[in-house]
């Protein structure tokens, strides 16, 4: 018999928490490996995520602008192939 030992899933809201304790440095990676139960490496790992997606947070607002832009654009052609497609329908239909 083989014991299948199943990995463990964090939520993203404390992996956030455990990263911005790493942050702090007020403690080190063994002391929070201890503390929160998680091994160094999958902390050291969560900082780095942390601190190389930080500018993403700040440029979220940028990007989002720019896709609902896009999709402004889009229903904007779609408007405009359904008015074409009324316009020769009801003069079909009036004929």
């Amino acid at each position: 018999m083989t014991m299948v030992k199943m990995r463990k899933k964090y939520s993203a809201e404390f992996k956030a928490k455990v990263a911005m304790a790493a942050i702090r440095n007020e403690e080190s990676m063994a002391e929070l490996a201890a503390r929160f139960g998680v091994h160094p490496n999958m902390i050291a790992k969560w900082k780095k995520a942390l601190v190389d997606g930080a500018a993403d947070i700040f440029d979220r607002d940028h990007k989002s602008q720019k896709q609902s832009d896009s999709t402004i654009d889009e229903l904007y052609r779609q408007i405009g192939r359904l008015k074409v497609e009324r316009d020769f329908l009801s003069k079909k239909l009036s004929l």
